[in-house]
């Protein structure tokens, strides 16, 4: 009796899959793409699509087995992907930046009797005079110094006696021990570095512009700045894992070192430092937490030490030098004098205070237990945002690892987060198809943005267009459009319930509007008095009500394009440019017309051309110039 032999194991239709030949590796392309549709026009002047650049997508690898999908439906096989993400760096010192504005005056005192959602800046009411004495000469806000918030981990003096042991030349920047080029390991499937990279690396000008992007299974490091920017400098494939998330440290950056840390959808991370071929791997085969790593960041002003969010809600700190242990969660009392059911929940694992810190994990948090999308550190370096797929959205104060406030969508899970240049506000978007921007100081929503027709996927600040009244806001999302946003609280109109006094509710944001001021020289609060104290929310509340949509500013968009035909996943700003990426590997970069960047024409060496620069920059903005920075126009 004959018998049908076994289908394949692994489908025959795609290059380098078991009889189907040599592998096959595509190359990027790069266009530049003319007329109107590809222009942005906004208030400081026209964005002009420049460059569109396709990163090569590999094919899957012939070991990688095809990713069951349970959908009998499903015509395709979706293997697990973030999208492309770029990760930025300049080498170069950076000039001093609009995304390191303070406000130095928060006090309350200045404020009118208005809801604290549409209440105008306390520097609102200031006279010329004084606003411009708020500026430095350049007309950027001074800069506090650095150390504002001290590091973290610093009252651990077992954390303090490993680092002073290990650093025994702080000039020289450590580098990862194994070769990534030569290594044998199952989870580097190729290394393709670029043939004359030691001649574009000394061609490099310190003010051009490198990329890290990930696609599928690749990562790929570019030079932003060169005319032949399709070119890799170095283009890695992975067997099986997916980078999902990668970050550059700004702080150990220079001439000849570059420190990248990077999640894999397998849960490995791998330390890489692309100038010597160096890398590390942590978290190896799961052994700390094995889910997905879906965002990555160093830790602010630290060599060592980064966060990486994991799939089950866990946030984990890890050491880039330290080797992984089997994680054992620690017992330790709940956080303080506060009864645990005051608290929303924020379960320490492990403690950075903890004297074991001989292996990674340094600390250990359960933050959700769902999905952690994204997160982001306050500018002070104090606090950490962090959004869930079950719709919260939680602010931590990670150096006394303490929950301070959990707030909830509209409806549907937040993917995307962001602080704003001064720490005061913070920037969600997520499955309701809003960008919320939240304050910090008043502890609410003070705005949705509305305007996308589909998910929101990134959000992010543009520094260059922020100051101390006005906030200019990016965001893509999946409907394939870039939307531009000019935030300034006292342009926000007045909800109509806001004027409408409620004394039956008890909601937080009634309350807060229900709340006057009784001395003019002091702000004393006091609840309404038909109220009982019985019914008042507490003050400390951690947990915050969804805030109703007749009672929430709504801000509309300045500006509104569709600039890809794939869902968008990434939102990057630079000087004089915006640069989008999409979940198929397209990066789309547009320039301000009329600007001449450093970076853009690669002339940081000369200064003549650098003078140049920066005058096209200011005539081609000079009437955004007199409106944000007046000493700038003078």
């Amino acid at each position: 009796m004959f018998v049908l032999p076994p289908p394949p194991r692994y489908p025959t239709g795609y290059p380098g899959a078991p009889g189907a030949g040599q592998l096959i590796e595509t190359n990027n392309t790069l266009t530049h793409p003319t007329g109107p549709e590809y222009q942005l026009v906004v208030g400081e002047g026209t964005y002009v699509l420049k460059d569109d650049l396709h990163l090569a997508t590999p094919p899957p690898h012939p070991s990688e087995a095809p990713v069951h999908n349970p959908n009998p439906l499903a015509t395709a096989i979706s293997p697990p992907s973030a999208g492309t993400k770029l990760s930025i760096v300049i080498l170069a010192p950076r000039l001093p930046s609009y995304s390191r504005l303070y406000r130095l005056d928060t006090s309350a005192s200045t404020r009118s009797q208005v809801p604290p959602s549409i209440q105008e800046s306390p520097h609102e009411t200031n006279s010329q005079t004084s606003d411009s004495g708020s500026h430095s000469a350049n007309g950027i806000t001074p800069t506090p110094r650095e150390g504002a918030a001290p590091a973290f981990g610093a009252e651990n003096p077992s954390l303090a006696v490993l680092n002073s042991k290990d650093s025994k030349d702080p000039l020289k920047k450590r580098k990862p021990k194994s070769n990534i080029v030569k290594s044998n390991s199952s989870f580097v499937s190729r290394v393709i570095p670029h043939e004359g990279l030691s001649k574009r690396l000394q061609e490099h000008s310190p003010n051009g512009l490198f990329a890290f992007a990930n696609v599928n299974r690749a990562l790929q490091w570019l030079d932003l700045s060169s005319p032949t920017k399709e070119e890799h400098l170095t283009k890695i494939l992975f067997t099986k894992a997916h980078a999902l998330c990668h970050d550059v440290n700004q702080l150990t950056k220079g001439p000849n070192h570059i420190d990248i840390i990077m999640g894999f959808s397998t849960g490995d991370i791998i330390w890489y430092e692309p100038m010597s071929q160096k890398y590390a791997r942590l978290n190896k085969n799961g052994a700390i937490n094995g889910s997905a790593v879906t965002d990555i960041r160093w830790l602010p002003n630290s060599e060592n030490l980064f966060l990486a969010a994991h799939t089950d809600g866990s946030l984990i700190v890890y050491d880039k030098e330290k080797e992984d242990a089997p994680f054992v969660a620690e017992d330790h009392a709940s956080n303080g004098e506060t009864p645990p059911e005051k608290k929303a929940s924020l379960a320490v694992k492990k403690s950075v205070n903890s004297r074991n810190q001989k292996a990674n994990p340094v600390s250990y948090w359960k933050v959700s237990n769902s999905k952690i999308n994204a997160f982001a550190f306050s500018p002070n370096c104090r606090h950490i945002a962090v959004v869930s797929e079950d719709g919260s959205f939680r602010i931590i104060d990670f150096l006394k690892e303490e929950l301070l406030h959990q707030f909830m969508s509209y409806y549907g899970g937040m993917i995307c987060v962001c602080w704003s240049p001064d720490g005061r506000y913070i920037v969600t978007g997520g499955q309701d198809d809003l960008v919320s921007i939240w304050s910090l100081e008043d502890s609410m929503l003070v705005a949705r943005c509305q305007g996308h027709n589909s998910w929101v996927t990134a959000v992010q600040f543009d520094p260059w267009r922020c100051d101390e009244r006005n906030y200019r806001i990016g965001s893509v999302g999946e409907d394939c459009r870039l939307l531009l946003w000019d935030f300034s609280v006292g342009m926000l109109h007045r909800p109509r319930a806001a004027s409408v006094r409620q004394r039956n509710s008890i909601t937080s944001g009634t309350i807060k509007m229900q709340r006057s001021r009784t001395d003019g020289s002091t702000t004393r609060l006091r609840s309404n008095s038909n109220l009982t104290s019985g019914s008042l929310l507490d003050e400390e509340e951690i947990v915050h009500p969804v805030e109703p949509r007749a009672r929430t500013a709504m801000l509309p968009p300045v500006m509104a394009k569709s600039v890809d035909e794939h869902p968008l996943c990434w939102l990057g700003f630079e000087e004089d440019c915006i640069i989008t990426s999409c979940n198929n590997g397209e990066c789309k970069i547009f320039f301000l017309a009329g600007a001449s960047s450093f970076w853009q024409w690669g002339c940081g060496s000369d200064d003549k051309l650098i003078l140049a620069a920066k005058l096209g920059r200011r005539n081609s903005r000079l009437m955004w110039y007199q409106i944000r920075w007046p000493l700038l126009s003078r």
